[in-house]
């Protein structure tokens, strides 16, 4: 029950329109049935016997009294049957012209409530998607992520908008339709009913195992999207090994699992159809029987009035079929709720503290004081790590590869807490620190450079509001990308493709580098940021990082030794320990661990 409010939450502020809806659906229900009912008195002038019978409940005459009540207002029941007919024809298309105009007013005002409980959902799910922590996606797999943004919203749109409001539709076209059933005969309705129950008996076992199948069937679906994505991220992998077979054959399992499965929660599903045919089957002829009986019989029912309801009788049987239906429609909406609730209830790991406050910059300097981190319980990735920055130092990072260097600096952007120590700037625990406000205050250039499918200026300027052409073009010109970059199609108005794509590793790079100029913060974070460049282009990317990193704190993980001789301090990390620290003289006087770094690289 919980879970259900939880999905009706989303058709709150929907709610006016939501009760326009249901308020266009109730006329049209009681208009379009009303339009069969009216059929009656035009069979009784057609034959010579306008107006109704009796009912079996010992009433004579309800229907004659609801019609002149209704029909008779308008039109003399009683009166020359050819000027009835014709009165009763023009009664009928204006009733056909009002019924549909409150469908079209119900299909517009449910598209309403439709696409904005779509907007809102996808927006609560997105703006989660981006407050959690990078632990959540060390854990969760991509294509499983864009797997619940899209598919599983879908469903579950699909569960509490189309499926919910045509439910509604339908209940009140049933209402409506039992109403007049009941004014024409209620001992005819009553046998209507008698196959009701046993549809409910059938549906249990299905709609439990239906639960089941659209549980594996969403699961399988993440799994494709998982392995679609990983192959395109690493497309030159895969051709650069000729694992192109393999991965058709690991594609081709995946798929196959996902028909099977699919073909087995809909042949469960497509019972319902069937099962639903035989029971208004079963229903219609006992309805006939019984029916003719009252007519040849009893004589408790006109022959117009039961040629009425059997018109009536069939507009029950849709809604009927369609709600009988409903349990095995709604089981996919449901196991997509869950797989998004799980996802919105997946907790923000790294938020703002009570009275935290903002980042204003170095002015003494950044200490790691006994920092321990570990992504698994047992497994420690730093242990012990204690080491001071000064204010406007530039510290570089050595190591081998898996040594715990990236993790350092990404404890100081907060994308992870250590597990125990603290890091400080200034004496301040920076988990007392706004997130935003610290990580605005680092400007990071990967090695692995990420740029967005946009223009070469939205990517430079990208996370720098209200950045003008002149400073995208000097921050370009400071990281030597500006040169490239007006000789490119567009110039600054390039789009770079998905991840930068069109431009070589160099140029990513030089873009990035150029990102950290225009942002001017104060302190910089660089992931090997000459990596990707020739040797021309690396010494003139250090001539303009020498003029970055003046006056700023900065970390410089270094792969290749050669960049960080200029360092004020040198750490060397191996382990997840400090193994050394000192400057690159001091280091290579004392041996060690970077000694023999140097020795092999330059060997």
């Amino acid at each position: 029950m919980a879970g259900w409010r939880r999905i009706l939450s989303y058709l709150g502020p929907h709610r006016a329109a939501l009760a326009l809806t249901a308020l266009a659906s109730f006329a049209y229900a009681l208009l379009d049935a009303f339009s069969i009912v009216v059929l009656i008195p035009f069979l009784g002038a057609v034959f010579g016997a306008a107006g109704g019978g009796s009912d079996t409940a010992g009433e004579p005459g309800r229907i004659e009294r609801v019609l002149d009540f209704t029909v008779g207002r308008f039109i003399d029941l009683d009166g020359d049957p050819q000027t009835a007919v014709a009165g009763i024809i023009a009664f009928i298309l204006v009733l056909v012209v009002l019924k549909n105009a409150a469908d079209f007013a119900r299909a517009c005002l449910s598209a309403r409530v439709e696409q904005g409980v779509t907007r809102d959902l996808r927006n609560q799910v997105y703006g989660h998607l981006l407050e959690l922590d990078l632990a959540f996606f060390g854990r969760v797999r991509t294509g499983q992520i864009v797997s619940r943004l899209t598919h599983d919203v879908e469903q579950l749109r699909t569960l509490v908008t189309a499926e919910l409001i045509r439910s509604l539709s339908w209940a009140l076209v049933f209402s409506a339709t039992l109403y007049w059933m009941l004014v024409v005969s209620a001992r005819l309705t009553v046998a209507a009913f008698i196959v009701v129950p046993l549809t409910m008996v059938i549906w249990g076992p299905l709609v439990r195992r239906l639960r089941r199948g659209d549980r594996e069937v969403l699961d399988i679906a993440g799994e494709v999207s998982s392995h679609i994505q990983e192959t395109v991220s690493g497309i030159r992998m895969v051709k650069s090994a000729a694992a192109e077979p393999r991965e058709r054959e690991r594609f081709l399992k995946l798929t196959t699992g996902y028909f099977d499965t699919f073909l087995r929660t809909v042949r469960i599903r497509a019972l319902a159809g069937p099962l639903t045919e035989v029971f208004v089957a079963l229903g219609t002829a006992i309805l006939l029987w019984y029916g003719a009986r009252m007519v040849v019989v009893d004589g408790t029912l006109t022959a117009e009035a039961f040629v009425g309801f059997i018109f009536l009788s069939t507009k029950l049987y849709a809604p009927v079929k369609y709600l009988s239906k409903l349990p095995t429609l709604i089981q996919p909406g449901l196991v997509g709720a869950e797989r998004i609730f799980e996802f919105l209830d997946a907790p923000a790991g790294i938020t703002d503290r009570e009275g935290a406050r903002p980042f204003n910059g170095v002015r003494e300097g950044i200490r790691y004081r006994g920092v321990h981190m570990e992504y698994r319980a047992g497994a420690p990735v730093l242990e012990d790590v204690d080491f001071l920055v000064p204010a406007g130092a530039v510290v570089a990072l050595v190591g081998p590869s898996g040594a715990g260097k990236t993790t350092i600096v990404d404890l100081l952007a907060r994308f992870y807490d250590p597990t125990w120590g603290a890091v400080e700037i200034d004496g301040t625990d920076i988990r007392d620190l706004r997130v935003a406000s610290l990580r605005g205050g680092l400007g990071v250039v990967p090695q692995d450079t990420v740029l967005l499918h946009d223009t070469v200026r939205a990517n430079i300027a990208y996370g720098t509001d209200g950045a003008t052409q002149e400073a995208v073009e000097a921050a370009a010109r400071a990281a030597h990308a500006h040169d490239f970059v007006v000789d490119l199609p567009d110039g600054y108005d390039t789009v770079v493709g998905e991840r930068g794509t069109t431009l070589s590793g160099g140029q990513r790079q030089r873009i990035a580098i150029a990102r950290a100029v225009l942002r001017d913060p104060p302190v910089l974070v660089l992931d090997e940021a000459t990596s990707a460049l020739d040797t021309e282009s690396e010494r003139a990317v250090q001539d303009a990082m020498e003029a970055l990193l003046a006056g700023r704190t900065a970390f410089v993980i270094a792969h290749r030794l050669s960049t960080i001789r200029r360092a004020d301090r040198i750490v060397v990390v191996d382990g997840g320990r400090i193994v050394q620290q000192g400057t690159h003289e001091e280091l290579m006087a004392e041996g060690g661990l970077y000694r023999r770094l140097r020795e092999l690289q330059f060997r």
